[in-house]
C-alpha cells in the first residue's frame, strides 16, 4: 500500500463517524492500540520537542525501509502518532520525504485540532521527516 493509499484509508475511516465526538473518541482507540515503549526507550533522546504532552519516537532501519515506534502520555496524541505510524512506518526515506500529509485537510484535523495538538503534531511529522532525511544521507 503506498502513502497515499494509507492516507486516503484514514479519511475513509473518518467518513464513517458522523461527529467530532466520534472521531475523538476514534482516534484516542487508535491510541491505545500503540505498544508500549520501554523505560530504555522513553529517553530524552527520543522525545520530540515542540509537543505540549510528552511523545517518544523511536526510529529504526535503513534509507530502504524504516520503521517508527511511539508512544504518548496524552491520549489523543498518541492517537495521532497512531495516524502518522499508519503512514509513514514501513516506508522508504524517499517516499516519506516526498509525500505530503494531505490527510490532515481531508479529515479536518486542522480545524479541529488546538493549536497546541496542531504544534505537536506538525514536530511529530517533522522528527519524522529528520529520521527519513538522516537515513536517505546515509551511504
Amino acid at each position: 500500500m503506498s502513502i497515499d493509499s494509507a492516507q486516503q484509508e484514514i479519511v475513509d475511516n473518518f467518513a464513517l463517524f458522523d461527529d467530532w465526538m466520534d472521531r475523538y473518541q476514534y482516534l484516542i482507540d487508535l491510541g491505545k492500540q500503540l505498544p508500549q515503549l520501554s523505560s530504555d526507550e522513553m529517553i530524552s533522546d527520543n522525545l520530540v520537542s515542540g509537543c505540549q504532552s510528552q511523545v517518544w519516537l523511536v526510529a529504526s532501519g535503513s534509507r530502504d525501509s524504516l520503521s517508527f515506534r511511539a508512544n504518548s502520555d496524552a491520549a489523543i496524541v498518541s492517537g495521532l502518532i497512531a495516524l502518522l505510524l499508519q503512514i509513514y512506518s514501513g516506508r522508504s526515506a524517499t517516499e516519506i520525504l516526498e509525500s505530503s500529509p494531505w490527510f490532515v485537510e481531508k479529515i479536518g484535523l486542522s480545524e479541529h485540532l488546538s493549536l497546541t495538538r496542531a504544534n505537536g503534531l506538525a514536530s511529530m511529522l517533522a522528527k519524522i521527516q529528520q529520521h527519513a532525511y538522516k537515513a536517505n544521507s546515509q551511504t
